[in-house]
């Protein structure tokens, strides 16, 4: 019999989890899995820690509840006489009075519900995975880790906008998401390279949600995405960054409703909304028309012009790494973006590019050009131990 750490990722339409024991002072991988089409056909599948399938069906429809309800369940007859000792969550949004992973009680719920407003596509799902986690395990410990946290090291100058100062003082900052992320990037490096990861690395996660981060010597040094996970780059469904005085313009002068802006901010724009096919790379890659070609291409562009500002706050570049479902798969994209960057010493290698190599850079490249494979669960499940004392 063994205590289990549980970690949940609740997205808005999936719920992906990953079950860890602890050996010494680390966690140990047992189970993953997730539960997608959450609200419609919900379809349950689980591996273990050398990646056998466990189970894999069709659930039909079930809220954030039961998709909780059903993970659980499944993972208690799994581990026997084990017990689920903690629970931890990946929560996005944690504002600027969370600057850490903090275990969870009602003072922290209420903080982190009125930080709704700020992330309407995660954080209602994230807190209400915490809720069902509460009614399943009462009395077990749970810990929120916050996609903000890793970019508080930024300065300052990167944080604020050009506002006046109270602004900023009442929490209107860039805050940055997908730290989880970029934390175990860092910490990869770290181990597997420490003198890269000492040095300048932009990493982009690029997945439905996509972002670039500048680190140095392991720390956040700048991100595009801002107040919001709206911000930076265009995601599969997410428009990205636009001129603020075109949300103005369509509520002032198209008399669209600020939740219609929104709705297609959100969830009609970015790759699915250019394209007009799919927010999946390799749907718009088949499909071969026009408009598939032009959100490719818009896409790249949009991702290059980052790399360049990135390199930019950090003096220059000594290795991107990309990670993340497009960052980690799709090797066409990672060709289109790295394209003309060869003034930072950036040249990728087609059949490494073509095989998914670690490091896909020409021999001759002055830049590393690295996949990494992310691992946010397990990067919660360090924290945990971290915040439970092990």
């Amino acid at each position: 019999m063994s205590d289990h750490l549980l970690v949940l990722n609740a997205g808005s339409s999936s719920l992906k989890f990953a079950a860890y024991t602890v050996a010494g002072a680390a966690p140990v991988a047992r189970f993953a899995g997730q539960v997608e089409g959450i609200g419609a056909a919900a379809r349950f599948t689980v591996r273990d820690a050398a990646g056998a399938s466990l189970a894999a069906r069709d659930e039909g429809r079930l809220d954030h509840g039961g998709a909780v309800g059903l993970v659980t369940g499944w993972l208690e007859r799994a581990i026997g006489g084990g017990r689920v000792a903690a629970v931890g969550h990946r929560v996005v949004h944690g504002g600027a009075d969370f600057a850490a992973p903090v275990q969870v009680d009602a003072t922290v719920m209420a903080a982190l519900r009125a930080l709704v407003p700020l992330a309407p596509l995660h954080q209602p799902h994230n807190l209400a995975g915490i809720d069902a986690a509460a009614a399943r395990f009462p009395g077990v410990p749970q810990v929120a880790c916050f996609d903000t946290s890793f970019h508080r090291s930024q300065a300052w100058e990167a944080q604020t906008f050009a506002l006046p100062p109270r602004f900023y003082d009442q929490g209107i900052r860039r805050y940055g998401f997908h730290g989880l992320s970029y934390e175990f990037i860092a910490r990869t490096l770290a181990a597997e390279n420490p003198a890269l990861a000492a040095g300048r690395v932009v990493a982009a996660h690029l997945g439905n949600g996509a972002s670039l981060c500048a680190m140095h010597g392991g720390r956040s040094v700048a991100t595009t995405m801002g107040f919001t996970a709206l911000d930076g780059v265009p995601m599969g469904t997410r428009s990205g960054a636009l001129d603020p005085g075109l949300v103005l313009h369509m509520i002032t002068a198209m008399d669209m409703r600020p939740e219609e802006v929104a709705h297609l901010l959100y969830h009609e724009s970015g790759l699915k909304g250019m394209s007009g096919i799919s927010q999946d790379v390799r749907a718009i890659e088949a499909a071969g028309t026009e408009a598939a070609r032009r959100a490719l291409s818009h896409f790249a562009w949009r991702v290059r012009q980052a790399i360049g500002a990135l390199a930019a706050s950090l003096g220059g570049i000594d290795a991107l790494v990309f990670t993340a479902g497009i960052g980690e798969h799709a090797a066409g994209m990672r060709a289109r973006i790295c394209e003309g960057l060869d003034f930072l010493g950036i040249a990728v290698d087609p059949a490494r590019n073509a095989a998914h190599a670690r490091d896909i850079a020409t021999d001759a490249a002055t830049t590393r050009v690295l996949v990494v494979r992310t691992d946010e669960e397990g990067m919660m499940a360090r924290h945990m131990l971290d915040v439970l004392g092990r």
